[in-house]
């Protein structure tokens, strides 16, 4: 998700700096170094949630990485404990 540490971003700036202008729209001139990280990390932690959503969704998971009822059907574990602990798992999220 970095650059991690200042020391990290300003020893790539240009790097990171046209990734704010290409990805995001963003002319950094004229922002600080902790303000560009701010940014950058913003968009990478919303493209990893867009990946896990992803991930989530092909292995048969909710949102919340809690397998569906229909996956355990599909696996044969739609024992009825194992679909109360599902289910219980559910309320708490």
């Amino acid at each position: 998700m970095g650059p991690v540490t200042t020391l990290e971003y300003e020893s790539r700036q240009d790097r990171y700096d046209e990734q704010l202008k290409q990805l995001l729209d963003i002319n950094p001139e004229r922002m600080s170094t902790e303000d560009k990280m701010k940014e950058l990390r913003k968009y990478r932690e919303a493209q990893y949630e867009l990946l896990m959503d992803a991930v989530y969704e092909r292995r048969g998971w909710d949102r919340d990485s809690i397998p569906t009822v229909e996956k355990l059907r599909e696996l044969g574990m739609d024992l009825p404990e194992l679909l109360d602990v599902i289910e219980e798992a559910k309320k708490k999220v």
